[in-house]
């Protein structure tokens, strides 16, 4: 399977970290992580657009379920994935769990239970880990940590995009045990104390879900943990510039600057 500027600039354009740290992937990995990131961020792409585009994303999964029949879609990112999905064997359940999820997205608006976001989750995030395990063909025993990586990744872009997703009209860090009613500036300027307190309320979770996920690192070739590992590093070097000013999120996207990521890259190569 070739890959093809369109998969490069699709990538490129929707992720910095996954983008850059992937490029350290042996070729033959690098070539179906950009296929499998095609297919998850063009989706994403249709109900994340604002004006939303439900007839895009509609079309798109319709394209899917047409080259999963056998009859080539004529788009080069949905019958590379398609290829791919046969290729390393992907379960099919788990690309209906995240088009599931990102159908959510055209009409969910607000998560009120850590469980209904970790439903989501599971769609939007873990089955990426799963994905990526079968892609890296690690063995069975590492899927649960494939799957809290995924997770844990997934909770740290909610803690960072609370305000983007805002302006989406949505928010999935759930309120209860908290006494904020919602999370719009105005509001939170006035519960800066409360709003601190959930904010690293949810950094702990987020870091308990990374730490499982590590507990599972040592399933991974040392070829292919290096991008893993530069990837988890950089989210938990966002991690920790949120937490020290966890207002930081209406202010500005916390992400590592490119030469962080090549630097932890060469850190990692040097020490894994």
């Amino acid at each position: 399977m070739k890959v093809t500027q369109t998969h490069y600039e699709t990538f490129k354009r929707g992720s910095k970290t996954y983008f850059n740290s992937s490029l350290f992937f042996p070729e033959y990995i690098r070539r179906d992580v950009f296929a499998l990131y095609g297919f998850v961020r063009v989706a994403d792409d249709f109900v994340d657009s604002t004006p939303q585009d439900a007839e895009g994303f509609y079309r798109f999964t319709k394209r899917y379920r047409q080259a999963m029949a056998g009859e080539p879609s004529g788009d080069t990112i949905v019958d590379s994935f398609v290829e791919l999905l046969r290729r390393r064997e992907f379960d099919p359940k788990w690309v209906d769990a995240f088009l599931h999820s990102m159908e959510l997205d055209l009409s969910k608006r607000c998560y009120d239970s850590l469980d209904e976001t970790l439903e989501y989750i599971y769609g939007s995030a873990e089955v990426i880990g799963l994905f990526m395990a079968r892609i890296m063909d690690l063995p069975f025993r590492s899927y649960e940590s494939a799957k809290l990586q995924g997770r844990a990744m997934q909770y740290i872009n909610f803690i960072r995009d609370i305000d983007e997703d805002l302006s989406l009209g949505r928010r999935y860090l759930p309120l209860d045990g908290s006494s904020l009613v919602k999370l719009e500036r105005d509001y939170v300027s006035k519960q800066a104390d409360e709003f601190c307190s959930f904010v690293r309320h949810h950094l702990d979770l987020y870091r308990r879900w990374q730490a499982e996920a590590e507990s599972g690192y040592h399933f991974i070739p040392k070829r292919y943990l290096i991008p893993v590992k530069t990837a988890s590093d950089m989210y938990r070097w966002t991690a920790r510039r949120i937490e020290r000013n966890p207002l930081v999120v209406y202010t500005r996207k916390v992400k590592p600057p490119k030469i962080r990521i090549m630097l932890q890259v060469f850190k990692n190569a040097l020490t894994i």
